[in-house]
């Protein structure tokens, strides 16, 4: 079996090679980045391409499954060309898929795909994907799985599956998380257990995470196997306020969504860090995600708790831990990180 890769160098990528790459029934692999890495993975190759505007189809000549998670979630400053790569680039992905007669299309959704939901009790995956509104995040999540809808109905005989995580953590991605999501001002030390101060406490800041490793297990499940459809992919327990506070031996200190939106809003604009509020929208908004079916059918256990998941990942921050990819190399300098004005230009893929 050949599978290809598409956005294989980031946290959730290099994790799905590693699991392909123990997999007997998977012979080799294709992976594919905009920038190739010094990475080696056994069975695995590398090729250069952007999906927004590369020839894709005969990256994916041959391949019995392609696997889509190329995704930008910088520059944060500039929607339209994110809009390039995560819905027009996923457009062409999923066209030159068929043109090359692959047989399986794997995308990476995302809980973000959903609508606002409950916090008191986990919905499957029928619940509303509408998305968050003011998350230019979930918008394209949500636009994707529209897109798959009417590919589906005209491309029955491909065989599709759409894997929705929690959040995502695992200790190499640690350099390449406070990049994207905290920037250049913070040192990464003051990450950790008992160095962190305070966590928001709220009824609606309650969500769900899960280990890159977990989720890449899942991928090699749907991979090798024949199942379609949706999954939701999440571990227990929920994280809140009073979960995060005895994890991190932290405070939780009771916080509005709007003050903390109006926090990460006017930070974002300063450039003082990455992400807008829109990201406090999505956390408090975003139902809890049950995993029933990817249990059931897939026969999937994780390994990790939500707990161990969020622990190894603040560690991984403070340790500036990575692996030798673009996205999740411990070696880039701040100063680097500055001259891409935090969040305005192109910088690491997910």
């Amino acid at each position: 079996m050949r599978v290809v890769v598409v956005g294989a160098t980031g946290n959730v990528g290099t994790s799905v090679l590693q699991s392909l790459a123990d997999e007997p029934r998977v012979e080799s692999i294709l992976g594919v980045a905009r920038r190739i890495p010094d990475l080696e993975l056994a069975k695995t190759e590398w090729r250069s391409a952007d999906i927004s505007r590369d020839e894709l189809e005969p990256l994916l000549r041959g391949a019995d499954a392609v696997v889509h998670l190329a995704w930008l979630i910088q520059p944060s400053h500039d929607e339209s060309h994110l809009w390039l790569t995560n819905v027009f680039g996923s457009r062409r992905l999923f066209e030159a898929a068929a043109v090359a007669g692959v047989g399986t299309i794997v995308f990476a959704s995302s809980v973000g795909v959903y609508s606002a939901g409950p916090k008191d009790r986990a919905v499957d995956e029928t619940w509303r994907r509408d998305g968050v509104r003011t998350s230019y995040y979930a918008r394209h999540k949500a636009q994707v799985e529209r897109d798959l809808d009417v590919f589906e109905r005209e491309h029955p005989d491909i065989r599709v599956v759409r894997l929705r995580p929690a959040f995502i953590f695992k200790r190499e991605a640690g350099a390449g998380v406070r990049r994207l999501f905290l920037g250049p001002f913070v040192p990464s030390p003051v990450i950790g257990p008992g160095l962190i101060p305070i966590v928001p406490e709220h009824p609606r800041f309650r969500f769900q995470c899960v280990h890159s490793h977990d989720v890449a297990d899942v991928y090699r499940r749907v991979i090798v196997g024949d199942a379609r459809g949706a999954f939701n992919v999440a571990t227990d327990p929920p994280l809140d306020g009073p979960t995060l506070g005895r994890a991190l031996r932290a405070r939780p200190v009771r916080m509005t969504r709007r003050f903390l939106r109006t926090v990460f809003q006017l930070t974002w604009k300063a450039r003082l860090q990455p992400v807008d509020g829109s990201w406090i929208d999505m956390a408090y908004a975003v139902p809890l995600l049950d995993a029933s079916r990817a249990r059931e059918e897939l026969g999937w256990t994780p390994r990790h708790d939500a707990v161990e998941a969020v622990l190894e990942m603040t560690r991984g921050i403070a340790d500036e831990a990575g692996l030798d990819t673009p996205p999740l190399t411990p070696k880039k300098s701040r100063l680097e990180e500055l001259r891409t004005r935090v969040g305005g230009t192109e910088d690491i893929d997910r």
